[in-house]
């Protein structure tokens, strides 16, 4: 069956750090970080322009990406030399298109193959194709390591380890039958992005995302298929994870990594002068989380905590996340941070155990992949809890 195409009566307007958008609390700038990776000096720098240009936070975005809000009027071009100056913004003609995800612990701690090589490469061929300077900024890219753990997060194209030596092709979220050597697994997922933007170009130019175009897996894998090789069998991807991963990993090397969860996404500047001070490479993860790898031991994770991060794998704070709200956002009913947060402190979560989004509005942004979702839906008078079949409220 073939999806109705929604229609696109606007260019995809998705900020980036040199294109930022109008909020309600002054401009917004995201900042792409293809697998999350960023070094300490970068998070110094980020923090550095929050505290002077913005509003003093970094928040962390479920494509593990960062925003800075509350930009000062002008400071757009400050921005961008600061972001350039650091390594941020290797390019202005693609900044906003280099939406890659990654296995956060991949190459360290479990999983198939090291997907590190991949993210570097995949970015570098973006950057080097004028014609993907197109793609829509909502265009998203999945490497996964084998682990299952961002293969399923609704990327348009992407790539999962199946074996040591064998990777498939994913589309949309599913497999599209089509198979490549870890070797060669960077040219096919570059192959099918550029696939994606001939196909959108033929259906008319305005879909933002591959699955909104008709028959679009389908016809970007038929594209594609003469630089693959069919699988045997398809696999069935598992479905978005409810929560990431928080606390102590140990490594494959016999060091330690720390994942901690900053709560509803927001980072001081505080918080991230400490994550720089303590680890000289993090990886940003979809899930709100900053790992700190390669440490000696989990020393340091008290410190982190005292410092509001989450170390706890069953705190609440791994169950909950949030729109901006009031005051960032116009259209939203409540400030459902401040609400949220009261509701966490008072251990008075609704659907007390399950995956929970806070939204403004019924546009509920920000709401995490995956159907075990409940919905805290502001109303103007409260909130309005739409749990799916299952959830307990």
């Amino acid at each position: 069956m073939t999806a109705a195409v929604p229609a696109r009566d606007r260019a995809d307007a998705c900020p980036g750090a040199l294109q930022t958008h109008a909020a309600a609390d002054g401009a917004l700038a995201r900042i792409r970080l293809p697998g999350g990776a960023v070094t300490a000096e970068q998070v110094q720098v980020l923090a550095a322009a929050a505290r002077e240009l913005g509003d003093g936070a970094m928040e962390l975005t479920s494509r593990g990406n960062v925003q800075l809000r509350g930009l000062r009027p002008g400071s757009e071009p400050e921005l961008g030399n600061r972001l350039a100056a650091a390594g941020l913004l290797p390019s202005e003609t693609h900044e906003r298109v280099r939406n890659v995800l990654a296995s956060p612990l991949s190459g360290r701690s479990g999983g198939l193959l090291d997907v590190r090589g991949w993210v570097a490469a995949f970015d570098a061929g973006l950057r080097a194709d004028p014609t993907l300077a197109a793609l829509p900024g909502r265009f998203l890219a999945a490497l996964d390591d084998g682990r299952a753990d961002v293969a399923g997060l609704g990327a348009d194209v992407g790539l999962l380890a199946v074996g040591a030596d064998d990777v498939a092709l994913l589309l949309a979220g599913t497999d599209s039958a089509l198979r490549t050597t870890p070797r060669e697994a960077v040219d096919l997922l570059l192959a099918a992005t550029r696939a994606f933007v001939d196909e959108r170009a033929a259906q008319g130019g305005s879909a933002w995302r591959l699955a909104e175009l008709a028959g679009g897996p389908a016809r970007v894998a038929a594209r594609v298929a003469g630089r693959a090789r069919a699988a045997v069998s398809p696999v069935a991807l598992p479905g978005a994870p409810l929560t990431g991963p928080a606390g102590s990993v140990p490594q494959d090397d016999g060091r330690t990594a720390l994942i901690a969860v900053v709560p509803l996404g927001r980072l001081t500047v505080d918080q991230a002068e400490l994550l720089a001070a303590t680890c000289s490479e993090l990886v940003v993860t979809p899930w709100r989380s900053v790992v700190l790898p390669d440490l000696p031991d989990e020393g340091v994770g008290a410190r982190l905590a005292a410092a509001g991060l989450v170390l706890d794998p069953s705190s609440p704070w791994l169950q909950v996340t949030t729109c901006a709200g009031r005051p960032g956002c116009a259209r939203s009913l409540a400030d459902v941070r401040a609400d949220a947060s009261a509701a966490v402190a008072a251990d008075g979560l609704p659907a007390s155990g399950v995956r929970q989004h806070w939204a403004g509005c019924e546009r509920r942004c920000g709401r995490p992949p995956g159907a075990v979702v409940v919905d805290v839906v502001a109303i103007g008078a409260g909130y309005r809890i739409d749990a799916p079949a299952g959830a307990g409220t």
